[in-house]
């Protein structure tokens, strides 16, 4: 079935730390016509900024107006923490205190989990997350694989847009670039993929590929020869019978007593 039409739950994930600092304006334009050209009346999408804290800057809503206004407020470094039902998400960092030249802290795993668990898990219809980062975790309470698996149980995409700063880490004397790996790990699992940013692939460019990508999607139904909702993991390849054809979907499924394949 072609999901082209199909109501959309989006969250957009917003790195404000520090080396992402001097790469916030750019977000904050590009993401604006992003939700003006994605987010239609049926379709709602909440932002959540991550840095030292994870703060919601705007819950469901399916008002572009109300999510501009909310990108308006994204500054480095934020200090709201976003309280979950089982209460606020402890900020631990088990690395060295962060020193001159050392990021202060990206608690990207945390954000993801959150997302997935408090926002989206509950929610029905095509679900994603879009991840602005370089993909640098550090301090997070939950680690890269509790992240994914919770987003794999709420049923969600994840998409990473990997956007570096180069400027950041040649001034610090540090090489960036290690977070991809965590990024293409949780996208490649969740049925998404890595968009990457440069000069010549603009963050304007990767908004509208994805853009197009989320109203091409089909879903495929099956039934599964194994009854049992045990809660194990059950691995999907789906191969096409065209060989130069690639299949982009998640990669499994938990059989939880409230998922379906």
């Amino acid at each position: 079935t072609r999901e082209t039409d199909l109501p959309l739950t989006l969250g957009l994930l917003i790195d404000i730390s520090a080396s992402q600092v001097n790469l916030i304006e750019t977000e904050r334009d590009a993401a604006a016509q992003f939700f003006a050209s994605v987010v239609r009346p049926k379709d709602e999408a909440f932002l959540i900024s991550f840095g030292k804290d994870t703060e919601l800057l705007q819950d469901f809503t399916s008002s572009p107006h109300l999510l501009r206004s909310a990108l308006s407020h994204l500054k480095g470094d934020g200090n709201t923490p976003l309280i979950s039902r089982s209460g606020p998400i402890p900020n631990v960092n088990t690395g060295p205190v962060p020193q001159m030249g050392t990021p202060k802290g990206t608690l990207l795993f945390d954000a993801v989990y959150l997302a997935a668990n408090e926002k989206l898990k509950s929610e029905v219809g095509r679900k994603a997350i879009v991840l602005i980062t370089d993909g640098e975790d550090q301090g997070s309470y939950y680690k890269r694989d509790q992240a994914l698996e919770m987003a794999q149980k709420a049923d969600c995409i994840i998409y990473s847009i990997y956007y570096v700063d180069p400027w950041f880490y040649s001034r610090y004397g540090m090489s960036g670039g290690r977070g991809e790996s965590d990024l293409r790990k949780m996208s490649d699992e969740t049925g998404g993929h890595v968009f990457t940013v440069s000069r010549s692939h603009t963050l304007q460019d990767v908004f509208k590929e994805l853009q197009d990508e989320m109203r091409n999607q089909y879903a495929i139904g099956y039934t599964s020869t194994n009854p049992v909702r045990d809660g194990k993991y059950r691995r999907i390849d789906i191969k096409p019978t065209d060989n130069e054809l690639r299949v982009q979907a998640r990669k499994g499924y938990y059989a939880t007593p409230n998922d379906a394949p």
